[in-house]
């Protein structure tokens, strides 16, 4: 690394007056001393560590030592680059400009503190403030795209994908093993929060998968997630009583039970999770191969708090972007687990005048569940023979024989008393399960489906919610709003489908348009999460 000297730099000096020439010197002089020193430290080092070093160093001692010299010259050389653009801002900008109708003057530099991949950095800055009064912002930030975060716009991105996968705490904890200064706990919520506002815009510019199959996909399914009650809420954000200091950790918050009012027992039943569902959604394309349908293609997943119409308008306007839009006579498979409101949605936006060659499809393993209830009302539970009997089920229902199975359940209902010991509960069970088969008779045809090689089961949107959803926002102890979960779980869907490497970029640059349109310091962090979705405002 050759030492750098004054004169090179000096070629890029901002210089407007004397003053401010002698200032800018010797603040680039101090700063390039800095980045030498660091230099001829981590050139040290690689040079004189085998020789000078102890007989029991190993070579993770010298590890350790590269990485904290390496990160000592890239904050040197972030801090020089800083002042050198700062100086050249000043020198290229008069001290009244004009952006669209306001005029902005120029104020003296300002130091800040930023902290970025290898650590805490100090610079200055100037501010432009508007000659007429009013919210101003930082030129020389305009010009190399920083947001008024006062951390880099890569360490807040790394930071909130990591607490899309686990609690805040936790990615706090994992982005201190790679960097100095880990942000808080508060900034990785603010900044899950800031990039939230921009997840229901990626999903309608995304880029759309080329190489589709021939067949499209498409799997629909729920999970409640544990929200937070309202009093609750009005308690969390009411005002903080003081509290004295509790000798030991184990001995805080015994007070405050005693303070407070036992809430009665829970009965047999009831729920204290107060869950709100989600509505999953799984994309995919096969594409045929002889007899074989290849895949799953391009396979994408979203997840929204909004109502169930909302996501089923996304999945039209995504089936669409795919090349199988309304009037489309190729297949269109979408399942779900029997859930009437599901139904309801599919022949709502997938109408069969409007996908004329659509196949809907209940989960053969949910069918299968139905007919392990319905066999404890003739076998013991857990018995061979009801696993015998199951089993045959199966084999008609794979054979397109639905009827079969629905006459026997109800020969075996018409051969069950209405009175008696636990008879009640037996006609209550066959009764369900002939309810539930025979309202949808028509999407449990398994064996001509699998004569198609089409799909006869929800594997994928099962294991969409377990990971996207469940893993992250189903834990003991948690209580959500839904906005907030909302937030966290649409940046995990971007995540999963592949698109954070663009996503982020694209949300920085609307941030950044939006500063320059307006001339006003915008941020990642908030502490406002986004509206849910509707219907009419899909994502």
């Amino acid at each position: 690394m050759p030492e750098l000297t004054r004169p090179t730099i000096r070629l890029s000096l901002i210089i407007t007056t004397p003053a401010a020439r002698a200032r800018d010197e010797a603040d680039l002089a101090a700063r390039i001393a800095a980045l030498n020193r660091a230099q001829a430290k981590l050139r040290q080092l690689a040079l004189f560590w085998p020789t000078e070093r102890s007989a029991d160093a190993l070579f993770e001692d010298f590890e350790a030592k590269l990485i904290e010299a390496t990160r000592e010259v890239a904050r040197a050389s972030t801090e020089l680059m800083l002042a050198s653009a700062e100086a050249k801002n000043r020198r290229e900008r008069p001290a009244h400009f004009v952006v669209g109708d306001t005029t902005f003057r120029l104020s003296s530099p300002e130091p800040r503190s930023f902290n970025t991949w290898f650590g805490v950095v100090r610079y200055s800055r100037t501010y432009a403030r508007p000659v007429g009064g009013g919210p101003g912002h930082y030129p020389l930030d305009h010009e190399l795209g920083l947001l008024g975060d006062r951390i880099s716009p890569t360490l807040l991105a790394v930071g909130t994908r990591l607490a899309t996968r686990m609690s805040y705490a936790e990615a706090r904890e994992v982005l201190g093993w790679f960097v100095p200064d880990a942000p808080s706990t508060e900034v990785l919520e603010q900044s899950v929060l800031g990039f939230g506002h921009h997840a229901a815009g990626w999903f309608e510019i995304a880029p759309t998968p080329e190489d589709n199959g021939e067949i499209l996909v498409t799997l629909f399914d729920g999970k409640c997630v544990p929200t937070v009650r309202e009093a609750e809420l009005k308690k969390r954000r009411g005002k903080r009583t003081d509290k004295p200091p509790a000798p030991s950790p184990r001995h805080r918050g015994r007070a405050g039970r005693k303070a407070r009012v036992r809430p009665p027992r829970r009965k047999k039943g009831d729920k204290s999770k107060n869950g709100k569902q989600v509505t999953v959604v799984v994309m995919y394309t096969l594409r045929r191969e002889g007899e074989l349908l290849l895949g799953p293609l391009n396979r994408r997943v979203y997840a929204s708090f909004g109502p169930k119409r909302h996501a089923f308008d996304y999945a039209r306007r995504e089936a669409a972007r795919r090349g199988f839009a309304p009037g489309t006579q190729r297949t269109v498979q979408l399942l779900t687990d029997g859930d009437p409101d599901l139904h309801r949605g599919v022949d709502e936006y997938f109408g069969a005048a409007e996908f004329p060659n659509r196949v809907v499809t209940v989960d053969v393993i949910h069918v299968l569940e139905r007919l392990w209830d319905a066999g404890r009302a003739r076998h013991k539970e857990g018995s061979a023979a009801l696993a015998a009997w199951v089993g045959i089920q199966e084999d008609r229902l794979y054979a397109d024989d639905a009827a079969a199975v629905i006459n026997e359940l109800r020969q075996w209902l018409d051969e069950t008393p209405k009175t008696g010991p636990g008879n009640k509960g037996r006609r209550t069970r066959l009764e369900d399960a002939i309810r539930y088969l025979d309202t949808r008779s028509d999407k449990i045809a398994y064996g001509t489906y699998r004569a198609r090689d089409l799909e006869v089961g929800t594997g994928q949107v099962e294991g969409a919610v377990k990971y996207v959803v469940a893993k992250r926002c189903d834990h003991g102890g948690m209580r959500w709003t839904r906005e907030r979960a909302q937030a966290v779980i649409q940046l995990r869907c971007i995540d999963v489908n592949g698109h954070w490497n663009r996503f982020v970029p694209w949300a920085l640059d609307r941030l950044r348009s939006a500063a320059r349109a307006t001339g006003r310091v915008r941020r990642i962090q908030t502490n406002t999460a986004a509206k849910l979705p509707s219907v009419q405002a899909a994502a």
